[in-house]
Order: C-alpha cells, then structure tokens, then sequence
C-alpha cells in the first residue's frame, strides 16, 4: 500500500499543489478543511473523489487548528505517515488588523498538532511551514543560520511555530521539519496577494475591464519562485534520513516594480501609466528585502528552483489573460 499524508490547508495555493504531487506518488491523501456555508474547494475540486467509491485516494475532514481535541481524533483514525501542517492565517498586512487570530491559528495552531502527534504516538513525519518573514529586518541573503528579526504578527506568529518544531524534534525525538520557504506564487495564489493582484490587473487593463491599479510599497525587494516546485522541496524534506531545516528559495532578488513591469510588459503596457500609490497598503513595519540562500537544500536535497521571477510573472498573467479571454487563447 502506499504512504498516506495528512494535510492543513489543503484547500490553499500550496496544499493543492502538495495533493496533486503525493496522489502523483500514490499517496492516500487525507486534508483538513474549516467547515463553511459556502464551499471554499475551487483549487481542488479536480482532485475530488466521491467518497462512496470504493478507496478513495482523496479524503477531507472538517476541522481547525484550533480545536486541538478534533486533531487528535482524525490523527488517531487516520494514521498517516506524513503530517504537513501548511495552515495558517498568512496574509502579513491582515495580520496586523488581526494579530491575535494569527497568533492562535498560525502560531498556537502548530503545537495542537505536535501535540496530537506526540499524543496519539504516530510514528509520522512532520513538516512545519515556516516563512521568511520570520527573518523580517536581517539584511539579505538569509539562509538556515541567520537570525530571526520579524516584522509583523504573522512573522512573529512564525518564529513560534519554527521554535516548537525543533523544541519537539529535540524533546520528543520526533521526525520534525522547518521549511523556510521565500515567496512562492502561482496562478492558484490568493487575489489579494500582490503577485496575484497585479497578475489579475495587467490582464483586465489589457482587456479594457479596469483603469488603474492601486499599490502600496513597490520597492520592497522580494525572492519570488514557483509555488508548483516549492512543494517538491516539502516533500523532498519528509524523505530525507533525518529530520532538519531548509531554506527553499530562487537566490533572485527583485522588486515589486520589476515585477509590475515583467507583468505589464507581458501584456505591451507602460505599468507607469496604470499604477496609482494607496497608503492603505502600507504596512505598519516593512520588510525591505527578503533574499534566500538554498544551498543547503540543493546540496543534501537535490533540490533547486527553475522558474524565477520573470518568468513566473508572464506565466501568472498569462493564466489570467486566458480565464477573462478563454477564446483568444
């Protein structure tokens, strides 16, 4: 039989591509999703299976990182072999309009897991996605080594559920994994995300259905990849003999302009003449640059990004051109 996966937030960017690459791998995949009235599955509705078929490879479970006593049931009658906790109230802006809820769901959220793990004794590997933001105002390029200085509720939130990670990998003697990933994007990225948010902008000003595009910091220096390989490194991690932290980034450092002007460019517009300033998006604390050094993953995983920041702003416009234009592509 194959491996079975447990999976917070399966429903987001990562989580369905994470679900795409284990069912690839013959993996039964077993993901946690919020109970709602409204259905919030779009990024993997092409991965259901009905339940009432006989052994689905895809099964989803209400529940939610805060109710620590849910987590340890499913723990209990799944029984997975992997556990990739990817949940978590990760827009950085609306963390600081909601720095408690981030704390108890991206922060508090990952030792209800370690706990339900250590608890129900699962022999499981855990993997913990940690972020950048955590290095916050540490001066680039920062990798496994560089000191956390976090700029938000969120990276704050962060650091946390790094720490606890290690904390029960060195007390509980649990296969227990940081993953210190840098931006990663797609086109299943979140609309309010800026990648996203000026992937949508470019294509809809090309097509005449909007004017302007309004921004906040453009000249915070971001290290962006491609969210479709960052989960091979997830997965990559888990395989390893033992358990450890790794950075996954591109080495790239670019712009929020550069990226405005790639995305423009795809689509034969000045950005200049589109982009309005919006105070609004400001944050409180900025992050002026985030650059990660991934040495270390491709030296003991094997693991090195491919698509970097150019190429995955035309690829992110170009997905958006084709869901407004479907019959010009």
């Amino acid at each position: 039989m194959g491996k079975v996966a447990f999976i917070t937030g399966i429903t987001g960017q990562d989580g369905s591509y994470l679900a795409e690459l284990l069912l690839s791998k013959g993996y039964v995949v077993h993901g946690l999703i919020r109970r709602s009235s409204t259905f919030n599955t779009s990024r993997i509705d092409h991965l259901f299976q009905d339940p009432h078929e006989p052994s689905p490879r895809l099964i989803l479970h209400h529940g939610d990182l805060t109710d620590g006593s849910r987590l340890v049931t499913l723990l209990e009658s799944i029984q997975p072999d992997e556990v990739y906790n990817l949940a978590a109230m990760s827009h950085v802006r609306v963390s600081f309009d909601e720095p408690e809820y981030t704390g108890m769901t991206t922060g508090l959220g990952t030792v209800r897991l370690l706990e339900a793990i250590r608890m129900t004794g699962l022999n499981a590997k855990f993997y913990q996605a940690s972020s950048s933001e955590m290095f916050g105002a540490s001066a680039p390029p920062q990798n496994e080594e560089t000191l956390f200085y976090p700029r938000s509720p969120y990276g704050v939130a962060k650091v946390y559920s790094y720490w606890i990670t290690k904390n029960y990998r060195e007390a509980y003697g649990l296969f227990a994994t940081n993953g210190i990933l840098f931006n990663h994007e797609s086109p299943r990225r979140g609309e309010t995300f800026v990648t996203r948010k000026i992937a949508i902008a470019a294509a809809a000003i090309a097509a005449g259905k909007q004017k302007y595009l309004y921004m906040g910091n453009i000249d915070a220096v971001r290290d962006w990849g491609y969210a479709k390989e960052y989960v091979e490194g997830m997965w990559r991690m888990l395989q390893a003999d033992s358990p450890d932290d790794y950075v996954l980034a591109t080495g790239a450092p670019y712009t929020v302009k550069d990226f405005l002007k790639f995305s423009f460019d795809a689509v034969d517009l000045d950005w200049e003449e589109h982009v309005r300033f919006d105070d609004r998006y400001l944050r409180p604390t900025e992050v002026d640059a985030l650059v990660g050094d991934a040495s270390k993953a491709e030296r003991e995983l094997g693991w090195k990004a491919q698509v970097h920041t150019p190429e995955l702003s035309r690829l992110m416009v170009n997905a958006e051109i084709e869901k407004q234009s479907p019959d010009l592509t």
